[in-house]
């Protein structure tokens, strides 16, 4: 579930010295569902939480009185604001922490009678002890409410995590942008258990699965370090349905899940996924059963941001050593022609090319490969995209022309030569299967073949590193290099850094566009961009974006350095996006810290994003040391 932020739900600003405003006393019977809180209920509860799958959670079907809970909806809706949150793991609009209607005043307090019974209700003593009933968890906060309200429309979604963050976790992400990716310092885990409540609208018209939006759960695995990680695909998948409530125990490393994108339009009639969401947390101090943070963290699995912290691209050495020199030689050359545009083996061209990237430390070279070469691949991909059933024609719902989410074995195995690679909580897209499958006709001329040439014959060859180290002034000592294929509606990488090292990107970019039509890559639209960010020094969250500054940044209208200048500096510390495209290569070079991602490729995209991604450490030809601190 996404995080939230503290800031007043209310139309004006709320009072911060005003005292906690007193709720009425009401009959917890008569505002939750009928006989949920009977012993034999939740004794029922607990029984199938036991046996739940992949991770222990519970599912209520009717939690409040129907009536309560449409006079919320309502006061949502007419009196609540939402802010529209972007980061590299969701996209979602949202309200600050719901704990702020105890410090308003008693006339915006009016506004919201019903939501404040219900926050009282979840947060009680006896719902409580219901939870913990049906669980089994420890003790619960009740002075720390934290709750917010998520309206999920069009596009909207949230990547796969476990939920578990603390105190102590989120200064640090606010205090520095790289924590997301680098070791963390004893993480105080608050969150004890989490929940959703559905409120999808409108009333009454319930809430179809082509529309998106389910809840994912996810088994785990060990992984070769011994540390449980998602498969990629979740093995539960729980539609939203109107008063449904679903919640679990936040288990560190187990717990993971995600939120589908919402693909539905809005409409006349505002179809969306409203919930309310949010946590019970572990006792604070002087409440009973308070656990001090250096004993609750004694044997705890690692959770899904320190799994990204761990986390480090395993490079190739080269098989032999490497003698810069001032040209390419005649046998790079030919090699090198077999594959390039004879326009990027120019010494001229590659003079004034390796100008430009010491300027920028970025370059875009557009129709990188040679023609005869890139027009068979681009309809060899176009073809598989469509037999894959993962072109947007293959995927439109007959209902109103509408996309819909592809399953997540579509494009892989059963002979296809792709599968998923993971974990989801870093990362999910398709990479080429070691073993080759069968081809019904020449393999030479299918797209796989081209991109497996590219992968493991172009990219790590000697001739491309003489190349690299040419444009780059730089010597390239170890690499990694894969073809990856992100579908829309499934793939993405979430941020990630070096913590220690610069790198040298190169992404051969080869999504193909759809032939007579505008190319809407460009608008940003479809997510998929490539994304770099700065190490963050301010006090907000990093990762997320200012809306508009974003989505100014995703359409390529602040891109230009003379502008970032004249503005002072980047409001965001956005330093480079580059769209999808067809046979564009992107060089760029990463400094130790920077952040990298690709956007979570939307369920609205024509069809898959395709590239060649390479990674190489590097070494200043001139200074003679290597690119790490």
């Amino acid at each position: 579930m996404p995080p939230t932020r503290g800031r007043s739900i209310s139309p004006q600003r709320a009072n911060k010295k005003s005292k906690r405003a007193k709720t009425p006393k009401s009959d917890l019977n008569t505002i939750f569902a009928p006989g949920l809180l009977k012993p034999s209920n939740v004794q029922g509860l607990h029984a199938s939480y036991a046996q739940s799958e992949p991770f222990k959670y519970a599912a209520v079907n009717q939690l409040f009185d129907d009536t309560l809970l449409k006079d919320v909806s309502k006061e949502i809706m007419d009196n609540i604001y939402f802010t529209e949150k972007e980061t590299d793991i969701y996209k979602v609009n949202q309200t600050g922490d719901l704990a702020s209607l105890s410090y308003l005043s008693k006339e915006q307090l009016a506004l919201f009678p019903s939501l404040n019974i219900l926050r009282n209700a979840l947060y009680s003593a006896t719902f409580r002890d219901f939870l913990r009933t049906v669980t089994g968890c420890d003790a619960l906060s009740g002075s720390k409410q934290d709750m917010s309200i998520n309206s999920y429309k069009k596009g909207c979604h949230l990547l796969n995590h476990d939920d578990v963050i603390g105190t102590r976790r989120v200064h640090l992400l606010n205090q520095n942008m790289a924590t997301r990716v680098t070791s963390i310092d004893s993480p105080i885990v608050c969150r004890r258990v989490s929940y959703i409540l559905y409120l999808p609208l409108p009333y009454g018209q319930p809430w179809k699965s082509s529309y998106g939006g389910a809840l994912e759960l996810y088994p785990v695995e060990e992984s070769v370090t011994g540390v449980l990680e998602p498969l990629t695909a979740p093995s539960k998948v729980i539609p939203p349905s109107w008063n449904q409530f679903v919640f679990f125990e936040v288990q560190p490393g187990r717990s993971f899940h995600s939120v589908e994108e919402v693909v539905v339009e809005p409409g006349p009639d505002g179809t969306q996924r409203l919930s309310v969401s949010g946590w019970f947390h572990k006792p604070q101090h002087g409440e009973e059963g308070h656990i001090p943070p250096e004993d609750a963290d004694a044997g705890r699995e690692k959770s899904s941001l320190e799994q990204l912290s761990s986390s480090s691209t395993q490079l190739r050495p080269y098989p032999s050593e490497f003698t810069p020199k001032s040209f390419l030689s005649t046998e790079d050359t030919m090699f090198l022609s077999e594959y390039l545009n004879p326009v990027y083996l120019s010494p001229k061209t590659m003079k004034a090319l390796a100008a430009r990237f010491a300027d920028e430390s970025s370059i875009e070279l557009h129709t990188f490969l040679r023609k005869s070469l890139s027009n068979r691949l681009e309809q060899c991909l176009r073809d598989d995209d469509r037999d894959d059933q993962l072109s947007r024609a293959a995927r439109t719902n007959d209902g109103g022309g509408r996309a819909i989410i592809p399953s997540h074995n579509c494009g892989v195995g059963g002979g296809r030569g792709w599968q998923a690679k993971g974990p989801p909580h870093k990362l999910r897209y398709c990479v080429l299967a070691r073993n080759r499958p069968n081809s019904k006709g020449p393999d030479v001329q299918t797209g796989q073949h081209t991109l497996r040439n590219l992968q493991n014959n172009l990219f790590p060859s000697s001739a491309f590193r003489a190349w690299l180290a040419l444009l780059s002034s730089m010597i390239p000592h170890k690499y990694t290099v894969e073809a990856r294929r992100f579908r829309p509606g499934l793939d993405y990488t979430l941020a990630r850094s070096e913590r220690s090292a610069a790198r040298l990107d190169v992404v051969l970019g080869l999504t193909p566009i759809e032939v007579g039509s505008v190319n809407d890559w460009e608008s940003g639209r479809y997510g998929g961009w490539e994304c770099y960010m700065a190490p963050h020094k301010g006090e907000d969250d990093p990762a997320v974006y200012r809306s508009g500054h974003s989505k100014a940044i995703a359409q390529g209208a602040s891109n230009d350095k003379d502008d970032e200048e004249q503005d002072g500096e980047d409001h965001d510390g956005t330093l480079l996006v580059a769209q999808p495209g067809f046979n564009r290569l992107l060089i760029v070079f990463r400094d130790a810290g920077v952040l990298s991602f690709v956007k979570y490729l939307s369920a609205e995209a024509p069809g898959c994003r395709w590239d060649i991604c390479g990674e190489w450490e590097v070494e200043d030809r001139e200074s003679g040391s290597e690119s790490e601190e």
